[in-house]
C-alpha cells in the first residue's frame, strides 16, 4: 500500500510542469491570434479572445478561432461592441 501510494505521488509531482506549460503556450498562441485581429483593423477594445476548455467552447456561443495545449483548450472570439 505505501508503494502505491509514493508511486502515485511522484506521477503527480512529475505532472506538475507539464500543468504549467500549458497556460503559457495558450497565451502565446492567444496573443499571436489577438495581434493579427488587430492587423485586420479590429480595435483591440472591440473584442474579447478566451481560452476555455474544449468542453465549453460549443457552451459559449461565441467563434473558434485558434487551439492550443495539443487541442485541449479552444480560444475563442467575442465581439464586444461596435468601433466608432
Amino acid at each position: 500500500m505505501r508503494k502505491s501510494r509514493w508511486l502515485l505521488a511522484l506521477l503527480v509531482v512529475g505532472s506538475l510542469p507539464a500543468l504549467a506549460a500549458v497556460p503559457d503556450s495558450c497565451e502565446r498562441v492567444r496573443s499571436d491570434i489577438q495581434q493579427k485581429i488587430v492587423n485586420n483593423g479590429v480595435a483591440e477594445s472591440a473584442f474579447t479572445l478566451d481560452i476555455v476548455p474544449n468542453d465549453q467552447a460549443e457552451q459559449s456561443g461565441a467563434q473558434v478561432v485558434g487551439h492550443c495545449a495539443n487541442d485541449t483548450f479552444k480560444i475563442i472570439y467575442t465581439r464586444t461592441d461596435t468601433p466608432q
